[in-house]
């Protein structure tokens, strides 16, 4: 399989908790994001407990930064992929996640799409995650499933909030879907930290330790999540070679964009329903509880 990154060292694999840049775009005005830029804003986040970001655009990288970046992009056609993994690598990211065409195309035309970004991956030595997203050849559980049939050696990017909102997972019986998304789950070398509801892409999961106080119907959507996201963690330690880690990068985004949801205030005015920079801090301490308790399993045997 294309392999995750790697320090290059005899260490054990582990978890690094990045932060995707997009995070930070149209916070709340009360955020406790200080709305820091440049060099400041690296070292605040190295601060916050944030191992590395991931940029969002093809800025170059910020210089002397303590923490490293890796990126994303889009790749469309098969005539992209070259010349997106070359501008990646020649701007130091440590790997790539990818939205990989439209989810329009043909079996034929997914094959030749998955087989040029594998092979540019191969030729530039940077590992590309073809994300799991909506409106992406990876939209549907079935096809991504038949994709790491014929290509065993793809990687994804785990954003599962579009299975479990686009698919309503919950609906029919998640145990079974969950078990024929192991072949995705094994294949997880990067993770978007984001928890919807079986309606919605991005809720608010409260203090993060129980069952949220929006998760007022059936199902338990921060039990759920972490049990995908462990099941991946799973994934990555049973194949995984000492000084590889698992990226889990929070992306909580922007009411601009559809994500966070927006309630009117006091003033009527429309108002994201939580402080996402103060989330993605949560979902930093849940990955790595998830983490160690992925350990704690395999340790047991």
């Amino acid at each position: 399989m294309i392999p995750p990154p790697n320090h290059n060292t005899a260490a054990v694999p582990a978890l690094r908790v990045y932060l995707n840049l997009a995070n930070l775009l149209d916070l709340r005005a009360d955020s406790v994001w200080p709305g820091l830029d440049g060099l400041p804003r690296m070292q605040r986040l190295a601060a916050d407990g944030f191992e590395g970001v991931q940029l969002i655009d093809d800025a170059p990288a910020t210089p002397a930064a303590p923490i490293p970046h890796c990126g994303l992009d889009r790749i469309n056609t098969p005539g992209e992929a070259d010349a997106i993994a070359a501008k990646h690598a020649a701007r130091g990211d440590q790997c790539l996640t990818v939205h990989a065409g439209w989810g329009l195309e043909d079996d034929a035309e997914v094959g030749r799409l998955v087989e040029t970004i594998l092979i540019a991956s191969n030729k530039h030595g940077l590992p590309i995650f073809i994300e799991t997203h909506r409106a992406t050849i990876t939209q549907d559980l079935w096809r991504t499933v038949k994709i790491t049939e014929r290509f065993p050696e793809v990687r994804f990017n785990g954003d599962f909030s579009h299975y479990y909102t686009g698919q309503e997972l919950v609906y029919g019986g998640m145990e079974m879907k969950l078990a024929f998304m192991e072949p995705i789950f094994a294949r997880t070398g990067f993770i978007h930290g984001r928890i919807g509801s079986p309606g919605c892409m991005q809720v608010a999961i409260g203090a993060g330790n129980e069952r949220p106080p929006l998760a007022h119907g059936v199902a338990d959507f921060l039990a759920d999540f972490k049990a995908m996201w462990t099941r991946a963690m799973l994934g990555f330690l049973r194949f995984a070679v000492p000084g590889e880690f698992l990226i889990f990068a929070p992306e909580l985004l922007a009411g601009t964009y559809y994500y966070a949801r927006l309630f009117p205030g006091a003033t009527g005015r429309l108002t994201e329903e939580s402080d996402r920079y103060q989330e993605a801090l949560l979902y930093q301490r849940i990955a790595r509880e998830c983490f160690a308790a992925t350990l704690q399993t395999l340790a047991e045997g």
